[in-house]
């Protein structure tokens, strides 16, 4: 019997949707999505909610996450100056955790191992990066500075070239990533359990189900690594855009 795993964790179309020729169709990565959203936005309101002198152990689990982000991420990688940005860095890391963790649930779509997905996510950081440091520095100031200083001047066009590549690689980088390593973890969880479906037998099944198991654990550690390298990385360039200078 032939198993296609890219078969088995591309989205399904739950609501077919057409708006002026292109397909909107509602699939159950987009209801994950929506899902893992709400679902953010309700642990942070009811950690939020009522705050206690002494918190209570799902208090101090949030408040705990939410400091790592702070102290962790954004100052670690854009000093005190950067903190404006902990809520955009803060949402992409929830989002990302959660999308990711969403992948769990059997039967569940991955929203995170579609590079639709998450090229959306890269293009964000991308634009948000650039249009902030145009902003900071303004428009010529801040592409000078992507050229060292002290460079002679006919190395100008080539490290210039070369930085360009390199802040167009990035959000590809960002997006492959996040999507290779999501979509691999899905499928070496469903080739562990499709063990007894391709040897015809349950005999397996003592062997294959517990290393699926073992394997679904780890995804979770995997989850939580993936968002906090995007988050990472995102903080990362957002800091070097706020320098001006590369």
């Amino acid at each position: 019997m032939h198993l296609n795993f890219v078969e088995e964790i591309k989205p399904k179309t739950i609501i077919p949707l057409k708006l002026m020729g292109i397909d909107v169709s509602i699939t159950n990565a987009v209801l994950a999505m929506l899902g893992a959203t709400i679902f953010v936005m309700v642990i942070l309101l009811i950690a939020a909610r009522r705050p206690k002198l002494v918190p209570t152990p799902f208090q101090n689990a949030v408040e705990s996450l939410v400091q790592f982000i702070r102290d962790e991420i954004v100052i670690e990688m854009m000093g005190k100056e950067g903190l404006p940005w902990f809520p955009f860095i803060g949402t992409i890391f929830f989002f990302i955790l959660f999308n990711n963790i969403f992948g769990l649930i059997p039967g569940a779509a991955v929203p995170t191992s579609r590079l639709s997905v998450t090229v959306f996510l890269a293009l964000i950081v991308f634009f948000t990066v650039h249009i902030y440091g145009i902003i900071k520095h303004g428009f010529f100031r801040y592409f000078i500075g992507w050229v060292p200083k002290g460079l002679p001047g006919w190395l100008w066009p080539i490290v210039f070239i070369l930085e360009s590549i390199s802040a167009l690689a990035k959000p590809f980088s960002l997006s492959v990533r996040l999507f290779a390593n999501m979509m691999a973890d899905k499928i070496i969880v469903l080739v562990f359990l499709s063990f007894v479906i391709l040897f015809h037998t349950l005999a397996v099944a003592p062997l294959s189900v517990p290393f699926a198991i073992v394997m679904a654990l780890l995804e979770l550690i995997f989850d939580i690594v993936q968002a906090y390298v995007f988050t990472i990385l995102t903080a990362m360039y957002i800091g070097e855009a706020m320098e001006g200078q590369h």
